[in-house]
């Protein structure tokens, strides 16, 4: 583990609220955290224009943000997001999960959304100064975590479609229990065989919320169908897997070998992807990244030479599939239930996250 000590949170101007959560309700909202429904007192800030730059970094009262009609986020999409949590330790202190990897995927999704690049020092002082004047939001319960959610979009009052000329970083924070309110227990995918996530040149490597809305219609027929996911394919030949709405796959093969669809420009680099590739490949494991054929993985789970296969990002970490179907296909993976590789592999990663385990790739930083 190493201790986070710059950038320093000192550079965020605290402006405490007035009207903080009483505590008795604030410990009710830890006691049974749902998913990003109750937000903490405060939220980090700050703000860029072309002529000057970010300036004006600070922490200030959780509240509504005023847009005027014209903003053009509201118009052209320009915005970006993250997703990464803070875990309290057994010690009460309080560390987040390679947090510069967010940073780094932060500046390549401003990049491409044509957006200021905010600096890592920045990023990450802003999680810190909230994450101290919040502290107390941190919940310590099995499976729980402070979800932080930093985001960028483009402020500028302005209709044209060009760069905007202002922007708006935050960070807001959400106490949260496990992603699926069931717990960890194989979840149902639908693999969507007419719709598509994001195609080659596009957005699909940025963490922008056109992608995710993309995956709503689908999505929204998955549920309908009685499935709890979806999954996509590939825009091409729509033959390969690529990912779910908001997770990548991984498949485990009878040999113990791994496989999963490679980074290419139209799947999200996911940081829990390649935290657990790491850990596979540290258990043994042989990892390929490649294409993962549709016709080859239905043979493969019909003849057990796929026995597992699992959804995994930063919000449900990693979430077993017991079953993928699509209009002309219905297969169970393995025998329907948690695979021994997923389960040990998800221990591995969670005791590392909330300090059971020791951290042998320096992955934890202490925020507080």
């Amino acid at each position: 583990m190493s201790t986070l000590t710059t950038p320093s949170s000192a550079a965020f101007a605290l402006h405490r609220t007035d009207h903080p959560v009483p505590d008795a309700e604030r410990a009710a909202a830890l006691a049974s955290p749902r998913f990003g429904t109750v937000f903490t007192d405060h939220m980090a800030r700050v703000s860029w224009t072309h002529a000057d730059g970010w300036a004006d970094r600070r922490v200030e009262p959780y509240g509504p943000l005023q847009l005027d009609p014209a903003t053009a986020v509201l118009h052209y999409a320009q915005e970006i997001f993250e997703g990464l949590k803070a875990y309290r330790h057994p010690d009460g202190s309080v560390w987040s999960f390679r947090p510069e990897a967010n940073a780094a995927r932060f500046a390549r999704s401003a990049q491409r959304l044509a957006l200021p690049e905010l600096s890592e020092a920045d990023f990450l002082g802003a999680i810190r100064a909230l994450v101290e004047v919040d502290r107390e939001w941190v919940p310590s319960g099995e499976e729980t975590s402070l979800y932080l959610r930093p985001f960028m979009y483009a402020s500028e009052r302005f209709l044209g479609v060009r760069p905007s000329l202002e922007a708006e970083f935050l960070v807001i924070a959400s106490p949260v229990g496990p992603y699926f309110a069931g717990g960890v227990k194989p979840v149902s995918i639908w693999v969507s065989q007419q719709y598509h996530r994001a195609g080659a040149g596009g957005t699909g490597a940025a963490k922008c919320g056109g992608n995710y809305a993309a995956s709503l219609l689908p999505q929204q027929e998955a549920y309908a169908k009685g499935f709890e996911q979806v999954c996509f394919l590939d825009d091409r030949t729509g033959t390969q897997l690529e990912e779910l709405g908001g997770m990548n796959v991984v498949v485990v093969r009878a040999d113990g070998s791994v496989v999963t669809p490679p980074v290419s420009g139209t799947i999200l680099e996911g940081v829990t992807r390649s935290s657990i590739l790491q850990l596979l490949s540290d258990a043994g494991h042989e990892v390929s990244e490649r294409p993962v054929l549709l016709d080859e993985l239905r043979r493969d789970l019909a003849d057990g030479s796929v026995t597992e296969v699992f959804a995994c990002g930063t919000a449900a970490v990693m979430t077993p599939i017991g079953r993928l179907a699509s209009d002309d296909f219905d297969l169970v993976v393995g025998d329907g239930e948690a695979g021994p590789v997923t389960m040990r592999i998800r221990a591995e990663l969670t005791d590392v996250q909330y300090g059971r385990a020791a951290d042998r790739h320096g992955w934890m930083h202490r925020l507080v």
